[in-house]
């Protein structure tokens, strides 16, 4: 079986977490992460998922599955160690048209969660099609050595830049060929070494003299973190 890769915008979105384990507390941490809107069922919750549920961070319907959970959600992860009620669940849920991730059960599932390495708005996802968890894993720790968090703060300064220059509402052959000589340039060096002046410079000989490299360069002033799971 193959899979399409597609990001999802999850800010707002209802989404049910079946199970309370170690193995959901990831899977919901991740979701809250971008903003999703979650509900759990589950027997038994960890120390950490009933902190989330006593905060209001998260919504618990109880102990008992039932059907009526479906009702109002997107997105369904199903992350208990009783593979049969997986399968129901998983069954439930596409009869509805959901999205369904079944943890472990590659069968059960509508969809699958890729490894991720993410510097900043860079996001790289890597997937083994379900077959080899064990290799996802270990080309993330490649790609997250060899990808550093200056790809976070290039892409702050590329979304400034190209904010700025569209609205200068230059020609088309010249906004693609300002964007590939910046890329191309050792910028991303410079700024894994911290080294601004060297950034203003290249900036300097590559923009349109009019725009304000100081206030370009104001946006990559945040500090970034590593994420990868």
């Amino acid at each position: 079986m193959s899979y399409y890769p597609v990001f999802l915008q999850l800010e707002g979105v209802a989404v049910l977490v079946v199970g309370g384990g170690r193995v959901a507390l990831r899977k919901v941490e991740t979701l809250l992460e971008y903003g999703a809107v979650i509900s759990i069922v589950s027997k038994e919750l960890t120390p950490e998922l009933r902190r989330l549920a006593d905060r209001g961070d998260v919504r618990f319907l109880g102990a008992e599955m039932r059907d009526s959970f479906l009702d109002e959600v997107s997105l369904v992860i199903t992350a208990t160690d009783d593979p049969i009620l997986n399968h129901r669940v998983s069954q439930e849920a596409r009869s509805r048209g959901l999205w369904v991730n079944a943890v472990d059960q590659p069968a059960d599932c509508s969809f699958i969660v890729p490894s991720i390495v993410r510097k900043g708005d860079l996001m790289i996802a890597i997937s083994t099609a379900g077959k080899s968890p064990a290799l996802s894993k270990r080309i993330r720790k490649r790609l997250d050595a060899q990808f550093g968090n200056e790809y976070a703060a290039f892409l702050d300064l590329m979304g400034a830049l190209r904010k700025t220059l569209l609205a200068m509402e230059l020609p088309q052959q010249e906004n693609s060929r300002i964007f590939n000589e910046i890329v191309e340039s050792g910028i991303i060096d410079a700024l894994a070494r911290e080294d601004r002046e060297t950034v203003a410079a290249t900036l300097r000989q590559i923009l349109p003299a009019e725009m304000d490299i100081r206030s370009i360069i104001s946006t990559i002033a945040r500090p970034y973190r590593s994420e990868c799971s």
